[in-house]
C-alpha cells in the first residue's frame, strides 16, 4: 500500500519534469534554426562577395577596354563587349545558384578567366596550364583563391606581373605590385573562413622589396 502511494505521489514531478524537458528540447530546436539561419545568411554573403567582386571588376575592366578600343579596333572592340554580355549573364546565373547554395567554381575555370582577366588590364601572368597537380578534394577550394587572390591584385595591386603556384595541398599568388597593408573589404577575411573551415590556413602579406603573396596550405608540403 505504501508503494502505491508513493509512485502516485511521484507522479505529478515525474511529469513536470518531462514538461521541463521537452521544453528545452523546443528551446534547443529553436536556438539550432537561428543558428542555421545566420550560417546561412553568411554564406549567401560570403559567396556573393566573392561572385560579384571578381566578376564586376572583370566587366569594369572588359568595358573600359572596350571604349578605349571603340576607335583604333573596332572588332576587339565588339569581341569585348559580347564577353562583357556573356559575363553578365553568368554572373547573374552564379547569384541565382549561390542563393541556391549551388555553386559551380573550379580551379581550372578560375585561371582561365583569370587569365583573361590579367591579359585585359596588361598585367603579365604566369599561371599553371593543368591542375591535375592538386588534390581534386582540394580544387573548388583553391578556385575561391585564385579568383580572390587576382580580383585583389587588379583592383589594389598596381602589379605589372603575378605568378601562380601549385601543389597537391597548396596554392600561392604572387605580384610585383605595391605591397603595403592587406585590401580592404571583407573577401580575405571570407577567404579564411573557407580555408579554415577545411582545416588549413592562409598567409598574406607583403614581399620584399615589393609586391604581395597569397599562399594557402592544406597538407604538410607547400606550393611547388
Amino acid at each position: 500500500m505504501n508503494s502505491v502511494v508513493a509512485s502516485t505521489s511521484d507522479t505529478p514531478t515525474a511529469s513536470a519534469e518531462v514538461v521541463r524537458l521537452l521544453d528545452h528540447g523546443r528551446e534547443a530546436r529553436a536556438e539550432l534554426a537561428r543558428l542555421a539561419a545566420d550560417n546561412e545568411r553568411f554564406r549567401i554573403a560570403r559567396d556573393l562577395h566573392d561572385l560579384l567582386g571578381h566578376s564586376l571588376t572583370t566587366i569594369t575592366v572588359k568595358a573600359g577596354l572596350a571604349a578605349r578600343l571603340g576607335e583604333v579596333d573596332p572588332a576587339r572592340a565588339r569581341q569585348e563587349i559580347a564577353e562583357v554580355e556573356t559575363l553578365a549573364r553568368q554572373t547573374l546565373g552564379d547569384v541565382r545558384a549561390a542563393v541556391a547554395n549551388y555553386r559551380d567554381v573550379t580551379l581550372a575555370g578560375e585561371l582561365a578567366t583569370g587569365r583573361q582577366l590579367l591579359r585585359a588590364v596588361g598585367i603579365t601572368a604566369d599561371l599553371p596550364r593543368a591542375v591535375d597537380m592538386v588534390d581534386p578534394a582540394y580544387q573548388e577550394l583553391f578556385g575561391w583563391v585564385v579568383r580572390e587572390g587576382l580580383t585583389n591584385i587588379v583592383r589594389h595591386a598596381h602589379a605589372s606581373s603575378c605568378a601562380i603556384r601549385l601543389s597537391a595541398s597548396g596554392v600561392e599568388i604572387t605580384d610585383d605590385g605595391v605591397g603595403g597593408a592587406a585590401p580592404p573589404g571583407n573577401g580575405l577575411s571570407g577567404l579564411r573562413e573557407r580555408v579554415a573551415a577545411a582545416g588549413g590556413v592562409v598567409d598574406a602579406g607583403p614581399l620584399e622589396p615589393r609586391g604581395w603573396r597569397l599562399r594557402v596550405q592544406l597538407g604538410p608540403a607547400g606550393p611547388a
